[in-house]
């Protein structure tokens, strides 16, 4: 799923333009960003991240939630005391 701005939050400082390393967002000047290329989106959070008002939102696709099988008895396993 591509980035979405919340435009009430947004202070359209382009922070998100800036750090963005896929550069999929625009924006002219002194106004909201848009997302113009949503299929480039690594979801990274950098935009996410750098965004001091909260304006950007990333929700990630299904495949970067789910934990890969070699590591889940991993995570569940107690930490070993030494």
């Amino acid at each position: 799923m591509p980035p979405k701005i919340d435009r009430k939050k947004c202070t359209k400082c382009g922070i998100c333009v800036d750090h963005c390393p896929e550069d999929v967002f625009v924006q002219a000047k002194k106004r909201i960003p848009k997302v113009k290329y949503p299929d480039e989106c690594w979801h990274c959070g950098a935009c996410l991240i750098d965004c001091k008002p909260g304006a950007v939102h990333l929700e990630l696709p299904l495949c970067m939630r789910l934990i890969p099988e070699p590591y889940r008895e991993e995570i569940r396993a107690p930490v070993k005391e030494y």
